[in-house]
């Protein structure tokens, strides 16, 4: 391909992004030399004047907080996944300019933790019930059989799961934060909270855990995936999501069959080695 394309990601902050390092990585190992990708600093008020002034030459966009849901009413059409959470992380543009919106986090984080070997299981735990949280209850609708325990901060946080859960079809029960220890018990636990919210759950991890998925990727490891890998438990950590779900966007925006995920996730190692 020689026609020079462009993509980036949006958001704010941005600065911290590992976004451009994972797709020049695999701009590189697909020999696209005149694809180019950046990050651009903008925010909600800033993204409809962002959007109208893309042109021909762009590919696509990623968005990251807190754009997902403010880029909806600038879309053409969205996929069934991304109306399942109200929540695009993806932007196609075709050369019509239509502008097509996706949600790879769902998939990604499916894919993520199928490469660890979990493929089904039959209850799950969820910490934490923010924007990530949406995505984690569509990726168990997918993979867990059973019952998914949400151990949240407030009652209003409890409501606006059970929302999510009956909308995904997932059999959402709500605990309170006060009792999270109890969650290290289930066969999957699902970490989605900032970092240092889970350090003190570090202690209570059991003998045998199942399978932990920290959504963080810096700083990593976390006090709990530490104590989980010490355990000799199976721990899926945010670097995973974060490339299993570029994979996606690169093939999106570029139309290749199949992204570069060993050199994307080299390329992303490297980079939080250098931070």
């Amino acid at each position: 391909m020689s026609t020079a394309r462009r993509a980036a990601v949006l958001g704010s902050p941005i600065a911290h992004s590992l976004s451009p390092v994972l797709h020049r990585a695999a701009y590189a190992e697909l020999g696209l030399a005149h694809w180019s990708y950046d990050r651009f600093e903008v925010d909600e008020a800033a993204l409809p004047g962002f959007v109208e002034g893309v042109d021909g030459s762009w590919a696509g966009l990623s968005l990251t907080m807190p754009l997902k849901r403010a880029i909806l009413p600038l879309l053409d059409e969205i996929s069934a996944t991304a109306a399942s959470v109200e929540a695009v992380n993806t932007v196609v543009l075709d050369e019509d300019g239509r502008r097509f919106g996706d949600n790879t986090d769902i998939p990604g984080m499916i894919a993520a933790l199928r490469e660890r070997g979990v493929e089904k299981v039959d209850s799950a735990a969820v910490l934490g019930a923010g924007a990530t949280a949406s995505s984690a209850l569509a990726a168990l609708a997918v993979i867990c059989t059973g019952p998914v325990t949400a151990y949240v901060r407030s009652p209003q946080r409890g409501a606006e799961m059970r929302a999510w859960g009956e909308r995904l079809a997932v059999d959402v029960r709500i605990a309170d934060w006060a009792d999270a220890a109890r969650a290290l018990q289930a066969p999957l636990v699902v970490a989605t909270t900032p970092a240092g919210a889970t350090d003190a759950l570090a202690g209570a991890v059991p003998e045998a855990p199942g399978a932990l998925f920290d959504v963080l990727y810096e700083p990593w490891p976390t006090a709990l995936a530490a104590a989980w890998t010490a355990r000799q438990g199976s721990v899926v950590g945010g670097l995973d999501l974060l490339v299993h779900q570029a994979v996606l966007q690169v093939e999106h925006m570029t139309g290749c069959v199949a992204a570069p995920l060993a050199a994307m996730r080299h390329a992303g190692e490297r980079a939080l080695a250098a931070r």
